[in-house]
Formats: structure tokens, C-alpha cells, sequence
């Protein structure tokens, strides 16, 4: 029932250029704080982070005063996504642990709610797989082939494998990237 309430809103704040809106009106809510305030010293931090990630950029390329006004803009709105995105993803895993817990100890009978939910959600995502299932191969045998892993473990590697993969490739390609630029580009990044 929350989710259908709150389908407008989440379909509005999805769409790039209300977000783009938000994070600028942010920062103008911020700049015109007072500098004792806590809202103030917010701003006061951002533009020194901006200031530095600005003078970090300029030490590495030329920058001139049109491209540090651009450069700013972008950073000050980056930062802005950046603390959003931190705060909604905290905001969403108190929430899906809260919901858990509830959904656990049956929280003013919560559970039956919350299973038919996500039942129905796995059912959603169940369905594209079963519109491909052949008809002479029973239901059961396709279920045991795709949908339910061997021996009741998950289908995916263990968390340090994937963090240990996910930082192979990242650096491969940051590495590649300052090959691309020492090689390609007047930027010497091997040199420094």
C-alpha cells in the first residue's frame, strides 16, 4: 500500500532533470544559510572540497577562468548527487533491515504482508524465465535446472570474491586509462 502511494513521487524524483533542479535549489538553500549555522558550515565545506578537487585538476591541465567557473558548477552539483545517493542508500538499507525485522517478529502482523509482497515480486521476476520453458520439460525440472541453486546456496560468488574481481577489473582499466593518456594525449601520468 506505501508503494502505491509513493509511486508518483518516486516516478517524479527518477526523472534526471528534477533531480538536477533539486540538487541545484540544495545548493542555493545552502549558500544562503547563515555561516554560523549548521547549513552554513555545510556550504562552507562543500566549497572547499570543490575548491580542492578544482586546484587538483588545475595542477594536472590548464585551466582558465571559463572552464574553472564550469568545473566548479560541476563539482558543487557531483558532490550534492554524491551526499544524496550516500543518504538514500543508508535511508534504504535501515529501511529494508527495519522491514525484515518486522517481517521476523511479526510486527503488528506484518509478515503475511510483506511475504505476499515479495512473493509477488518474485513471481514478476519468475516470469520471464517461464515464457521460455519448453513444453515437454515439466515445470519442476525447470526449476531445479534455473530457478533453485544447487545444494541451497546462492548463484552468485561469496562477497570477497566479487570485491576481489570488481578490483581487477577497476584497475585494469584505470591502468589502461593512464596508458590511453600517456600514450595518446600530452598528459604524461607514468612521469610525475
Amino acid at each position: 500500500m506505501i508503494k502505491t502511494i509513493v509511486a508518483p513521487f518516486r516516478a517524479v524524483m527518477r526523472f534526471p532533470l528534477v533531480q538536477l533542479a533539486a540538487a541545484i535549489f540544495v545548493i542555493f538553500v545552502l549558500q544562503a544559510a547563515d555561516d554560523n549555522s549548521f547549513f552554513g558550515q555545510t556550504f562552507e565545506g562543500l566549497d572547499k572540497l570543490v575548491d580542492e578537487t578544482v586546484r587538483s585538476i588545475s595542477a594536472i591541465v590548464t585551466v582558465k577562468s571559463f572552464t574553472k567557473s564550469w568545473l566548479t558548477f560541476g563539482f558543487m552539483i557531483a558532490y550534492v548527487y554524491l551526499a544524496f545517493w550516500l543518504m538514500l542508500s543508508i535511508c534504504g538499507m535501515v529501511l529494508r533491515f527495519l522491514i525484515d525485522f518486522a517481517g521476523r517478529r511479526n510486527f503488528l502482523w506484518s509478515r503475511n504482508p510483506i511475504a505476499r509482497s515479495r512473493g509477488i515480486a518474485a513471481y514478476r521476476a519468475w516470469l520471464p524465465l517461464e515464457k521460455i520453458r519448453p513444453v515437454h520439460i515439466s515445470q519442476q525440472a525447470w526449476e531445479e535446472q534455473f530457478a533453485w541453486p544447487p545444494h541451497n546456496k546462492p548463484p552468485y560468488l561469496p562477497l570477497g570474491q566479487r570485491v576481489l574481481r570488481a578490483s581487477v577489473v577497476y584497475t585494469f582499466v584505470v591502468v589502461l586509462l593512464l596508458a590511453g593518456l600517456q600514450f595518446f594525449t600530452p598528459i604524461h601520468v607514468f612521469s610525475w
